[in-house]
């Protein structure tokens, strides 16, 4: 297989794109970037100095604070996983929370958010040997990746996922409410003027919604190979 591919993994939330693009990543002996985390991060940045108040964000400020805001991934020397790191402090748990999950779309929405978290990925990424997940990276991101994937799942399937991550997690959090996240999450992404949510006309569609994460695994890397 040619070396230094970057693959671009996009789709809709709770699809399982980290999960599986973790496991290609270390097939391939690539490095895993989850463009996703960023932004959680710039949310919880955004909670952390009360920009976000009642749903509500303070765009001005945020903007104004960009450039002090460090993201890194550092792999766990444990378990051999990325962490985000904001800061300099393991916020891994702390981005995957309901609380930041509401916010993570609007904030993703305003165009400086974006320009940041973009450039930062093609830093990331320029030598290749990555396996990006997002929601644009096929698009805006990487528009030349020498492999696209987009991933998608009925909403009921994805919620229903969520739901028993949460479970897992020891949080009671109604599966409507899940649902609802999940739905508001997909029209926001979907619907913002500045880099939405949307199959590259050159990405292979996999529908995981009656699949679990190996099948999934092994059909996307079923794809990588034949194309190499």
């Amino acid at each position: 297989m040619k070396e230094n591919l970057i693959i671009a993994i996009d789709g809709y939330s709770s699809t399982g794109k980290s999960s599986m693009s973790k496991i290609i990543a270390k097939n391939l002996g690539y490095t895993h970037i989850d463009s996703g985390a960023m932004y959680r991060a710039v949310t919880l940045y955004a909670f952390q100095h009360q920009y976000i108040a009642e749903n509500k964000i303070d765009e001005t400020s945020l903007i104004a604070n960009l450039s002090n805001i460090k993201i890194e991934f550092i792999q766990d020397s444990l378990t051999q996983k990325n962490l985000t790191y904001l800061n300099g402090i393991n916020v891994e748990d702390e981005i995957r929370t309901m609380q930041v999950s509401k916010m993570v779309s609007p904030i993703s929405e305003i165009p400086a958010v974006r320009d940041y978290c973009v450039a930062l990925q093609q830093q990331m990424g320029e030598k290749g040997g990555i396996v990006m997940d997002g929601r644009d990276i096929g698009t805006t991101v990487f528009p030349k990746a020498d492999v696209k994937i987009f991933v998608t799942a009925s909403p009921e399937v994805r919620a229903k996922r969520r739901f028993l991550e949460y479970q897992q997690q020891g949080k009671d959090i109604p599966l409507d409410e899940v649902l609802k996240n999940v739905n508001e999450r997909d029209y926001i992404d979907s619907h913002r003027d500045y880099s939405p949510l949307r199959k590259a006309d050159d990405a292979i569609e996999v529908d995981n919604s009656q699949m679990n994460l190996e099948e999934t695994v092994d059909k996307v890397m079923q794809i990588i190979e034949s194309k190499f």
